[in-house]
């Protein structure tokens, strides 16, 4: 892993539960809970992490405008978590648990997910085109 994603998710990390960081609201203790449980996974480890709105992204990029191509998930009212998109339109579906929510996210890694690029979006499509197996006729 990176140093800027490790980095990246111990900030996360330590400020989730710190009520003044995060505010005072029902979600402080199911969003810090949704951090440390993907944070434990090795699939989304290697990712960057961001988060805004009590939602936890992933990125395959370190900077922004940050990749939108991976589910997200939220603390819901009713105790359990939602997972989403990629796009805000998409509903994956909820859990009941933080550990169930990071597996619906992990079995919808896009093909090839590994560690989060160094770099823009645009900088990581250029070196996934660069470095694409070439097919030939």
């Amino acid at each position: 892993m990176n140093d800027i994603v490790q980095a990246q998710w111990l900030r996360l990390i330590e400020n989730a539960d710190d009520p003044q960081r995060v505010g005072r609201s029902m979600f402080v203790a199911p969003y810090a809970e949704m951090l440390r449980t993907a944070y434990a996974h090795r699939r989304l480890r290697v990712l960057f992490p961001w988060t805004g709105m009590w939602e936890l992204h992933f990125s395959r990029c370190t900077e922004q405008r940050w990749t939108w191509d991976i589910p997200y998930i939220a603390p819901a009212k009713d105790g359990r978590f939602l997972v989403a998109g990629p796009s805000r339109s998409q509903v994956v579906g909820y859990a009941d648990s933080a550990e169930d929510a990071v597996g619906m996210v992990v079995d919808r890694l896009p093909p090839g997910c590994g560690r989060a690029f160094v770099g823009t979006p645009a900088e990581l499509a250029d070196y996934e085109d660069a470095h694409a197996p070439r097919v030939n006729p």
